[in-house]
């Protein structure tokens, strides 16, 4: 194992020239990140997980409640072995072959076993009251986070000046606070890790744990290299957006749509200010010439400047969809549903009365499902987050 890390952190690739790892050590003057710093972030997710389970329970549930969101699901299957052992261990989506065989052995018209299927993969999918309080959790952890995050960056010269970013580079004295946010945050993905192999298996489970890990190694990788200047500004741009993205997620569960309308429009504009405007013309413009221009590239600059630039095009991606659900939500009088909503669509009139019940509409039909981002957007956060 030793020798793994050894490899995997070798000092030619990750610091500019001329420097080592002993030249990163601490002294009584000044402290710089360590890699063992960040073996507290295990303990730590794991009690962010337990915090998290506490908070939902007894503090996100009870609120559900007095909000009078339903607790009830999707409308479930009713029981039948045949069908049950198709899909627990055969598959969840039958081809038209298979439709007819089961039609032809069970005596249903193929629409009868479409239907069961999609209700038998709707009873998997969270109800709403679970979702609230997912969403609650969230928005007070990254208001929090965010809080403590601009209360000790507005003092940082570099908070102002990207190019203190890179002064002295990679020479630069650790503060405390970004120690700790560092810590916090790498910890908080760990617990989404977590969560997401605990949890029930989402639609966009392999999408979600894909975007984790990558945060997970952009926030080490910048925290062992001493990048946690820039590290710090680029969170704090993707952090705000979480902010009113879960905020619009409460209002919708709530059923308080002009609100929800609001609030998505807020983080719709301020999502496109932040990632096409202010990320690419400030931080990442530092990334690449401020950085070029006072420290100069080495092998790991442009590792991290090839996944910065990733970020940017999926930005770009994600509000293209903003965009076009903003546009609809003006064209339709109300925010169009995401195509990735917890709850499949329903091809006949009859499943579009019994789902409509369950989803978190406005209207009947259930037809807004939009600030419900978690496939598109909420993975863009962070990395994105973050």
């Amino acid at each position: 194992m030793a020798g793994i890390l050894a490899w995997f952190w070798n000092e030619r690739f990750w610091l500019p020239h001329n420097v080592t790892w002993a030249d990163l050590k601490n002294t009584e003057e000044a402290t710089f990140p360590q890699v063992e710093d960040l073996y507290l972030s295990f303990p730590f997710a794991f009690c962010i997980y337990m915090i998290r389970l506490v908070f939902e329970r007894f503090v996100a549930k009870p609120c559900a409640m007095r909000l009078k969101i339903q607790n009830n699901g999707p409308m479930k299957a009713q029981p039948n072995a045949i069908l049950e052992k198709v899909f627990t261990a055969i598959t969840k989506h039958p081809d038209e072959k298979r439709l007819e065989g089961l039609s032809k052995q069970l005596d249903w018209d193929v629409r009868s076993i479409q239907r069961w299927f999609r209700q038998r993969r709707n009873q998997e999918k969270p109800s709403i009251v679970k979702r609230f309080c997912e969403s609650m959790w969230m928005f007070t952890f990254h208001l929090h986070l965010f809080i403590y995050q601009i209360w000790f960056m507005k003092t940082m010269p570099w908070f102002w000046n990207l190019r203190q970013c890179w002064e002295n580079y990679p020479y630069q004295p650790l503060i405390s606070d970004v120690h700790y946010y560092y810590i916090i945050k790498v910890s908080f993905y760990f617990s989404l890790l977590l969560s997401q192999c605990l949890d029930m298996k989402r639609k966009d489970f392999g999408l979600m744990v894909v975007h984790h890990c990558t945060a997970v190694l952009l926030l080490t990788s910048s925290y062992v290299i001493n990048m946690v200047r820039m590290g710090t500004l680029i969170m704090s741009l993707h952090d705000v957006n979480d902010l009113f993205l879960q905020a619009a997620k409460l209002a919708n569960y709530t059923k308080c749509q002009k609100l929800c309308d609001l609030l998505f429009g807020l983080f719709a504009i301020l999502f496109i200010v932040t990632r096409l405007c202010i990320y690419p013309l400030w931080l990442l413009n530092s990334t690449l010439f401020d950085s070029w221009e006072i420290v100069g590239p080495f092998p790991s600059w442009w590792f991290m400047n090839f996944l910065l630039l990733i970020i940017q095009v999926l930005n770009f991606m994600w509000s293209c969809i903003i965009i076009k659900m903003v546009w609809k939500a003006f064209s339709k009088g109300k925010v169009s549903k995401d195509d990735r909503s917890d709850v499949e669509s329903s091809s006949d009139d009859e499943d579009s009365v019994s789902y409509g019940k369950n989803i978190h509409s406005k209207t009947s039909n259930g037809t807004t499902d939009a600030s419900d981002t978690n496939g598109y957007l909420s993975s863009g956060i962070c990395s994105e987050e973050h």
